[in-house]
């Protein structure tokens, strides 16, 4: 009598993982897993020579991709920078 219960219990189970949810949770625990992988933030002041430089890039009109390659920051963040710095950058030509 109590081998029956055990067997409905891995006939269930084995239902579930050959149904449509098995993707599905499957799923979620990658997404969950890559959560925790995230890069995590990492915040650099500028420097005089940093400003030097995107000064520089700006009357030279390096697009804005080639400088955040060079400087290894992101676009965003050079083009805050310049708008506070009254400069233009990504000219059109």
């Amino acid at each position: 009598m109590g081998a029956g219960w055990q067997d409905s219990i891995q006939v269930a189970a084995q239902e579930i993982c050959d149904s449509k949810a098995a993707p599905q949770i499957e799923e979620t625990l990658v997404a969950k897993k890559a959560k925790k992988t995230a890069k995590k933030i990492v915040r650099r002041e500028y420097t005089k020579a940093d400003v030097k430089e995107l000064r520089a890039h700006s009357k030279a009109k390096t697009p804005v991709v080639t400088i955040a390659k060079i400087t290894k920051r992101s676009e965003g963040s050079l083009r805050q920078k310049a708008l506070k710095l009254g400069i233009r950058l990504g000219h059109q030509r």
